[in-house]
Parts: C-alpha cells; structure tokens; sequence
C-alpha cells in the first residue's frame, strides 16, 4: 500500500486515523528512548557529547530503515504475521489502537525514570495482549513468528554479552590507543544507530501495513512501499534528535563506567548481535543486545548491581505487563461506543 492510499483511507475511517496517528506516536518514542542505547557507550566513554551523538544516531537511524527495508523486510513480515486480529475492522482496530496505546504509556513511564525499557519488548507484548482480548484469544498468537520472535530476544541477550566480552578480550590483546578508540567509538555508534533503524524502523513499517490490512485497505500480501517506509525512518529519526538523555546516563555511566576499550568493545559487541539477527530475519532488541553487550565488555570492571538489577526487572515487567495493559485497553475500547465510530 502506497503511503497517499494510506493517508487516503484514514481520512474516511476515524478510527484507522487514530490508529496511524499512535503508530507514529510509537515510532517517536521509540526514536526518543530506545534508539539511545545506539549511543549510550560513546556518549559515556567521552567519545561523543550528547547532541552529537544524537545527531549522527538520527541521520543513521534513517538510513538504516531505508536501506535493510529494501534488502530485506522479514523482520517487518514477522511483525505483520504474528497475531490474528479477525476479520472484523470493528473489533480489529480498536484492539490494534489499544496495543499501541499500552506501548506509549509504557514507554513514557520507562523513560521517566531513566531505564531503558525495550519498545520491540513491548510491542510484542501489546499485540499480544490486545489480540488475546478478541473472540479466539490464545489461538490468535501464531506460532511460527512468535517463536522467531521469542528466539530473538533471548538470543540477543546471550550473544550480546558474549560479543561483548569476546571484544573486550580481543582489544586486551591488541591494546589499541585511546585515541584510535574514541575514533573507532563513533564509527560504532554510527553502526549501531543504523542497525536500530534497520531492525525497529521495519517493525513499526510492519505495524502501519497490519493496521491497513484490518481496515480492508491492504489484501495483496505483505509489500513494504519506499515513502511508508521512509515515513517511519523520519519520525524515529526525529525521536532520536530529541534526545533521551536519562537512558544513555543510565546506560553508558551509571550502570558500568567504561573506558575508551571497554566502549570500543560495547559498540562492536552490540553490532555484530545486531547485525547478525537482522541477517536471519529474527526481530530483536536493540536495548537488550547493547546493554547486554555493555556488560559483556565491562563485566571486567565495576558494575553497578543496582542499576543493572532496576534495568533487569523492568525486563521482566514488560512483557506481562504492557500485555495485560494491551489485554485491558482493548477489552474496554471493545465495549465502549469507541467500536460505533467505524
């Protein structure tokens, strides 16, 4: 579906207007507080200020959407498959607003209190949930996404901190200079940047052409179009711009203090976990493989339990609870005269 036919469509279906406004709304937050961890290393290892760093981040952010969506979309595919909302608009897109809403709230609470809480965790659990709230409820999760789904985020934790680490050894043997660190710093955050919009720019491309399908607007199969896609790529870019200063504290100063190697080790850690999933299709976490990868390389030195053990346990939360909040949103929209307005 073509971005005009898009905006074409929802200009006749207010709900499918809500549903493309919260969309965007997630792909802001997403830019604002997930796209952060890309630069948390350099920004805490001195290689980069901060409005630099997110600066670059923004611009690679964007490219990094464009360019994996036109090689490779089945990151997006899986996304797009992974829950049945029925055949219904009725129901269907008050359940898809519900997920999306129970993202935003999630999100915006996480990055109130500085912990970097993943968005592609959470726009899991709110489709999940949501769709779980509609007649069939668990035979709604298909089972071969949700299982690529669930094998990327745990496999980007384990081979986030074992990238990490394997780096860390190997920049221990080669003994770069600070210098050639904090140079090769911001080439890392570059990558990882771009790796982040390439993984969650085609997530949320994936979401927009989820919600055209239930409206009815979108039946020839999955087809990413290049302006949707850079639609998406925009608006993260623009989150990333605005910053989200608490998370890359968080994440590159108070939960392990790092030194030029250690960052070094972080950024190449995190890329190649990164790099390696989008390759085999597999929708991961860019919060999880980088911070797993920053513990990776400073599990050498001093790590702040207490941060690391606040990050975990919003983790944990995610998952149950943006999906019982996706469960609960969208049994009320169900029952409300939200539904009459399609």
């Amino acid at each position: 579906m073509s971005l005009s036919a898009l905006f074409s469509q929802a200009s006749q279906n207010p709900v499918l207007s809500l549903t493309c406004a919260l969309v965007l709304a997630v792909v802001l937050v997403n830019g604002w507080t997930d796209a952060p961890n890309a630069i948390a290393a350099a920004v805490g290892a001195g290689a980069l200020s901060f409005r630099r760093a997110a600066l670059l981040a923004a611009a690679c952010n964007l490219l990094g959407a464009l360019v994996m969506t036109a090689v490779n979309a089945s990151v997006a595919e899986t996304l797009y498959d992974m829950a049945d909302f029925g055949s219904s608009p009725a129901d269907a897109l008050p359940a898809l607003c519900a997920a999306l809403c129970a993202i935003v709230v999630w999100a915006a609470a996480a990055w109130r209190f500085g912990v970097p809480t993943s968005e592609s965790h959470a726009l899991a659990a709110g489709l999940s949930g949501a769709a779980l709230a509609l007649p069939g409820g668990l035979s709604n999760l298909r089972p071969g996404p949700w299982g690529r789904i669930l094998l990327g985020l745990a496999g980007s934790l384990l081979l986030g901190w074992l990238a990490g680490a394997a780096c860390r050894r190997l920049a221990g043997r080669l003994r770069p200079s600070p210098a050639l660190c904090r140079r090769g710093q911001i080439a890392g955050a570059a990558v990882m940047a771009f790796l982040h919009g390439a993984q969650d720019g085609q997530k949320f491309l994936g979401v927009f052409l989820l919600a055209a399908s239930l409206a009815g607007g979108h039946t020839a199969g999955f087809a990413p179009e290049p302006g949707l896609t850079l639609l998406c790529a925009a608006v993260m870019a623009l989150g990333t711009a605005l910053g989200g200063r608490r998370i890359v504290d968080t994440v590159g100063r108070d939960m392990v203090r790092l030194g030029p190697a250690e960052g070094l080790a972080a950024d190449l850690g995190g890329g190649l976990c990164l790099l390696f999933c989008t390759l085999a299709g597999l929708p991961v976490s860019t919060t999880h493989a980088k911070t797993a990868a920053i513990l990776g390389a400073g599990a050498g030195g001093g790590v702040n339990r207490a941060v690391a053990g606040r990050i975990v346990r919003t983790w944990l939360w995610t998952f149950p609870g943006c999906g019982l909040l996706g469960f609960l949103l969208a049994s009320l929209f169900r029952s409300s005269p939200f539904c009459g307005i399609i």
